[in-house]
C-alpha cells in the first residue's frame, strides 16, 4: 500500500479554537457559513492566524534535557556520561541493540511535521492580511514597519526553522527526502531519499533565504520577540552544516575546499561583531540571572520554568533527586590543569593522582560534581583547591558517602554527577522554586571552535595564529581564564607543538570540555569517523574509599563495556517508516 494511503496530516485548525472568540468576529471578511466548517482561505484571512501558525512551527523545536522520558540526556549515549538508570531507554545506544525496530531519539516524523508546517507557512503567509506590528529595535522606525518587510521577516523565520529541521534529519540519518511544498494525499510520497550533497545544498539555500529576510541578531528584535530566528542563527546553522560536510564521515577524500567553506561560514558570524563570549560560564543557561539572552546565545528554545532538570540530575541525597547523568572518568580526564594549561597526561602539568580534583580547569567544577566531603589537610592551603558544594552542602561520592557508589539504584555509577545546567536556587521539596532555562542550540563559543577546527584542517600551520586566537578567546572567558595555547615556548604554559596534528588534538579536546553534555560529542566523534575506537569499549569511573576522616584512595574501574560498530555512525530508519515508504532505504548495516 502506498505511503499516501497511510498518512493523514491534521491541518492546524485547532488554532481557531485557541482564539477563544466567536467565529463571525474571528473571520476578517465577516462571512459565516452557519455551520461548523471553516475554509482554509478563511483561516488565513484572519489577521492573527499567520503569526499563531508560525508560533506553532517554533513548537516543533525540542528541549533536550530529557530525551528518554526519564531524565536522560544524549551525553549518556557517548563517552561523556553514564545514565544511572540501568533500564533507561538510552542504554540501547551503547549495548549493540539499537536498530530499526528498537529506535531511540527517532525524530523522523516530528521533523517532517515541522518541515510541513514551515512549507505551509511559506506558501500561505503572503495571502494573509496580518496587522503590522512594531517588533524591532529601535522602536517605531517606519521603514521597518511596512507589510512587505514584516512579511519577509515572518517568512525568513519559517525558512530558518525548515533548514533547522532538515539538518536534524541529516545529522542523524545521513540524508532525507527533500520536500519544498505542502504535500497532499494526491502526491507520490513513497520516494527515495536525496543524496547527502543534495541535502547540504538544500539546507544551505534555506539558510540563505532566511538570512536575506531576518534581523541580523537577537539584539535587533524587541523584548517581546527576543528569541526568534535571526540572520546569525541561520549563519550558525550553515556553519555547523558545512563543518559536518567537511568532516571525514562525509568527506573521506579530505577535500580541503570543504573545510575552507566551513571556516568561511563561521568567520561570517564572527565578522558581524554581534556575539561574544559571556562572562559567566555557569549562567549561560540560567535565565533567572543576568544570563537571559546574553551575547553568547545565538539561538535557543523558549526558556521553560522548571525544576525537573535538578530533580533528574542532582546527587541522590538532595531531596531524593535521581542523579541521572554521571560523567565518566574519561570526561573528567579531559580537563587540563589550570596553572599550566597542560593535559593531565603531561608529566609537567602539575597533576597529582592523590589529589585528582585540585587545580583543574574551572570548567570541570562548573560542569561536574565530584567528591568533596571535607577540606583535606594536604590541599586545604592550596589556593586552587575548590570545595565542590551543591546547594551549600558537600557532595559525597566516596563509598559509603551520602551520594556514593552503590548507595541505591539511582546513585552515581561513576563517582560523579553532572553539574552543568543545574541551578543552586532550584527547590523541589516543600516550596517549589523553578528556574527559567532554554536548551541552547547555537552559542558563540561553538562558532569559534568550528572556525578553529575548519581553518586548521584547511590551512594547517599557515593559519596557526588565527586558529589559536579563536580557541584562546574561548579559554579566556572570565572565571575560566585558562592559559592561552601557544607554539613558541615548549616549557611554557599552554604549549602545543606547532603542527596540524597536535593542534587538531587540542581543538578537539577544547570542544570536549567547553561543549560538555550539549550533544556535540555524540555527533563530533561520528563525524570524525572515530566511533569504533572512541565509543567501542569500556567507560570508567572512580572508586573513592576513605582511609581516614580526611584521606582517600582513588581507584579507576570499568563501569560498563560499550559497543559501537560501523552502522552506528548513522541512526536506523524506523521500520515503521520503511513499512510506509519502502523506497526510503535503510542505512547500511541495519
Amino acid at each position: 500500500m502506498k505511503m499516501k494511503k497511510n498518512i493523514c496530516y491534521i491541518f492546524l485548525a485547532v488554532m481557531l479554537i485557541s482564539q477563544g472568540c466567536e467565529k463571525d468576529s474571528f473571520l476578517q471578511d465577516g462571512s459565516f457559513s452557519g455551520g461548523n466548517d471553516v475554509t482554509e482561505a478563511q483561516l488565513w484571512a484572519n489577521p492573527d492566524y499567520a503569526r499563531n501558525f508560525l508560533n506553532n512551527v517554533y513548537a516543533s523545536l525540542q528541549e533536550r534535557y530529557n530525551v528518554d522520558g526519564d531524565g536522560g540526556i544524549l551525553a549518556s549515549g557517548s563517552d561523556e556520561a553514564v545514565n544511572s538508570n540501568p533500564n533507561g531507554g538510552i542504554t540501547i545506544l551503547n549495548n549493540g541493540t539499537w536498530g530499526p525496530v528498537r529506535t531511540f531519539d527517532d525524530v523522523y516524523s516530528n521533523m517532517y511535521a515541522g518541515i510541513r508546517k514551515a512549507n505551509t507557512f511559506i506558501e500561505k503567509a503572503p495571502t494573509s492580511p496580518f496587522i503590522v506590528l512594531d517588533e524591532l529595535l529601535p522602536a517605531n522606525v517606519a521603514a521597518n514597519q511596512t507589510y512587505e518587510l514584516q512579511l519577509a521577516r515572518l517568512v525568513g523565520q519559517a525558512y530558518f526553522l525548515k533548514a533547522f529541521f532538515e539538518f536534524e534529519l541529516l545529522k542523524r540519518y545521513g540524508s532525507f527526502v527533500i520536500v519544498n511544498k505542502t504535500l497532499t494525499v494526491n502526491d507520490e510520497l513513497d520516494v527515495p531519499r536525496n543524496t547527502f550533497d543534495e541535502c547540504v545544498a538544500q539546507i544551505s539555500k534555506d539558510c540563505e533565504d532566511a538570512i536575506s529576510r531576518l534581523p541580523l541578531s537577537p539584539s535587533e528584535w524587541n523584548a517581546a520577540n527576543r528569541g526568534r530566528a535571526t540572520g546569525t542563527a541561520a549563519m550558525a546553522l550553515k556553519a555547523r552544516l558545512l563543518l559536518y560536510a567537511a568532516s571525514p564521515q562525509y568527506n573521506p577524500t579530505n577535500d580541503v575546499t570543504k573545510w575552507q567553506a566551513a571556516a568561511d561560514a563561521a568567520k561570517r558570524i564572527m565578522d558581524t561583531g554581534k556575539h561574544g563570549i559571556y562572562t559567566s560560564y555557569p549562567n549561560i543557561w540560567l535565565w533567572n540571572t543576568a544570563g537571559a539572552f546574553n551575547t553568547e546565545v545565538i539561538f535557543a528554545t523558549s526558556a521553560t520554568a522548571t525544576v525537573a532538570i535538578e530533580q533528574n540530575n542532582a546527587p541522590v541525597s538532595y531531596d531524593a533527586a535521581n542523579g541521572r547523568t554521571n560523567p565518566t572518568q574519561e570526561m573528567v580526564d579531559a580537563y587540563e590543569m589550570k596553572t599550566t594549561g597542560k593535559p593531565i597526561t603531561d608529566g609537567t602539568s602539575g597533576y597529582s593522582a592523590n589529589a585528582p580534583y585540585v587545580g583543574r580547569d574551572p570548567r570541570f567544577g562548573f560542569s561536574v560534581l565530584y567528591n568533596s566531603p571535607s577540606i583535606q589537610p594536604a590541599v586545604s592551603t592550596n589556593p586552587l583547591y575548590v570545595l565542590t558544594l551543591f546547594k551549600t552542602k558537600p557532595v559525597e561520592t566516596f563509598v559509603g558517602g551520602k551520594d556514593g557508589l552503590g548507595l541505591n539504584v539511582n546513585a552515581t555509577k561513576t563517582g560523579y554527577y553532572m553539574r552543568k545546567f543545574l541551578s543552586e536556587s532550584a527547590s523541589w521539596a516543600g516550596t517549589t522554586t523553578t528556574i527559567r532555562r532554554p536548551w541552547i542550540y547555537f552559542r558563540y563559543a561553538e562558532v569559534l571552535l568550528n572556525y578553529a577546527e575548519a581553518l586548521n584542517e584547511a590551512q594547517g600551520t599557515a593559519a596557526m595564529t588565527q586558529v589559536l586566537a579563536a580557541v584562546n578567546l574561548v579559554r579566556a572567558r572570565s572565571g575560566v581564564a585558562m592559559p592561552a595555547l601557544q607554539t613558541t615556548n615548549p616549557t611554557g604554559n599552554g604549549y602545543v607543538a606547532p603542527n596540524q596534528i597536535e593542534i587538531r588534538k587540542r581543538i578537539r579536546n577544547e570542544r570536549r570540555v567547553e561543549l560538555a553534555f550539549e550533544e556535540h560529542r555524540f555527533f563530533d566523534v561520528r563525524r570524525w569517523k572515530e566511533g569504533e575506537t572512541t565509543f567501542n569499549g569500556p567507560v570508567s569511573g572512580m572508586r573513592i574509599v576513605p582511609t581516614s576522616a580526611t584521606t582517600f584512595t582513588y581507584t579507576r574501574f570499568t563501569v560498563e563495556n560499550r559497543s559501537f560498530v560501523a552502522r552506528n555512525y548513522l541512526y536506523p530508519i524506523s521500520q515503521n517508516e520503511l513499512n510506509r515508504a519502502t523506497k526510503l532505504g535503510q542505512n547500511t548495516g541495519y
